[in-house]
């Protein structure tokens, strides 16, 4: 029987298939399915507030990156912010340009959609203000990521300050997300399901014209993750005076494993030897890699750009005089700098964040078009995950070979020296 099991990748991918037949042949059926996709999403929905919780506490009170990491710390803080705020503007420059979301119809409740000129999304300053939560209970029972982010922010600043007196606390968060991401993966059984529903829907509504937006936004993906790497990180390998061919030798297996499992974690430890044989302290290498898979997800945070406002540029074509300019745009990668991070540990956790920051940012007549069409994207999420957690990966181990730069420890002869074959 283990010959005829199918990955979960797999099964997304069938369950797609079969969506979209449905839909084509079976319109209405494929219409009459669509509460199978509700039920996934109201899954994803339940992992958001303890996800973010756990994830934000333990990226800043544990492992010591909040605290008492001194200069390298501070100074791999900078890269990351620098680095990840760059692929944000990258990502938002391209998907305004190609605008994959516009002529998406998204199908959903209509019953609203007559006092829209009414109700826009929320401004810079209203966000803002929007952030600091009266309740942390009432946050987390709506959902709302960026108040559940703040308050996580100021809870582990705190924790951090205790010292020992706080690693229970600390304890119990970092259980409390390797639970959430063993639920997401437990949720995820029913991925294929829920997709091959909502693909019924949409095809059955629109027909097979939809296709074309979501092959847009994947060769989009591709093209702005290529030029990202080529000219952001094409700039970092100059300034910091790396030896490229050597450098991509390094990098080129675990690249290849992320790529294929699309999951940065499993490449970590080859990676991590791999840096260390190019010449990159062991220290540097202990702190830097873990640290980045917390707050360097260059490629997570450019595919949450350009998802972001696929999702809005849908929303656009399907409901007349909803807008969501640039000042909103900004306003939600500056709440997706902070809620893409520690997210790398799971195939497709990002789907969730996307979720959750799409449900602050829209008015609450509107909200339900988000999951509509975050469900319709994971049809088609794995092809760009697999791009985006590989650009995650060589994103770090760039990073650890510029803190060592930086440091004065890059041994540039044990680097141009570099070749696989001397690793055991």
């Amino acid at each position: 029987m283990s010959r005829f099991h199918l990955s979960l990748t797999k099964q997304i991918l069938l369950g797609l298939v079969i969506g979209i037949a449905i839909g084509y042949y079976a319109p209405e059926f494929g219409q009459s399915i669509g509460w199978l996709r509700d039920v996934f999403l109201h899954l994803i929905k339940l992992i958001i507030a303890p996800l973010v919780f756990a994830t934000v506490v333990t990226g800043i009170a544990g492992g010591g990156h909040g605290t008492g990491v001194g200069r390298l710390g501070l100074r791999s803080l900078i890269y990351f912010e620098i680095v990840t705020t760059l692929a944000l503007f990258v990502g938002l420059l391209v998907v305004n340009v190609v605008q994959p979301g516009h002529g998406i119809i998204l199908v959903g409740d209509p019953g609203t959609l007559g006092a829209i000129a009414e109700n826009h999304p929320k401004t810079l300053i209203e966000t803002i203000v929007h952030i600091f939560p009266t309740s942390v209970v009432d946050a987390m029972a709506k959902g709302d990521v960026l108040q559940i982010v703040t308050f996580s922010v100021l809870f582990a600043i705190a924790v951090s300050r205790i010292g020992d007196k706080a690693r229970p606390i600390i304890e119990f968060c970092e259980s409390l997300a390797q639970t959430m991401f063993t639920f997401t993966n437990i949720i995820m059984k029913f991925a294929p399901i829920g997709i091959g529903a909502a693909m019924a829907a949409t095809i059955g509504h629109q027909g097979l014209e939809v296709l074309k937006n979501l092959g847009l936004l994947i060769g989009a993906l591709y093209l702005t993750l290529l030029l990202f790497v080529v000219l952001v990180f094409g700039a970092v390998v100059f300034i910091a005076r790396i030896p490229l061919r050597q450098f991509i030798q390094a990098v080129r297996e675990p690249f290849t494993l992320a790529f294929v499992t699309t999951s940065s974690e499993s490449a970590l430890p080859m990676a991590m030897e791999r840096m260390e044989a190019f010449g990159v302290p062991k220290r540097i290498v202990g702190f830097v890699m873990p640290a980045g898979y917390t707050f360097n997800l260059d490629g997570t945070t450019l595919y949450l750009a350009m998802a972001s406002v696929f999702v809005m540029q849908a929303i656009s074509t399907t409901v007349p005089g909803f807008t969501f300019g640039i000042g909103q745009q900004i306003g939600m990668m500056l709440a997706l700098m902070i809620t893409s991070k520690g997210v790398a540990a799971v195939p497709r956790a990002s789907l969730v964040i996307l979720l959750a920051t799409l449900a602050t940012f829209l008015p609450d007549n509107l909200k339900h078009y988000g999951p509509i069409a975050v469900a319709m994207i994971f049809g088609v999420d794995e092809f760009m995950d697999m791009a985006r957690t590989s650009v995650n990966l060589l994103g770090n181990c760039l990073a650890t070979v510029v803190m060592a730069r930086w440091e004065g420890e890059f041994d540039d002869a044990k680097a141009k020296a570099f070749a696989t074959e001397t690793i055991a």
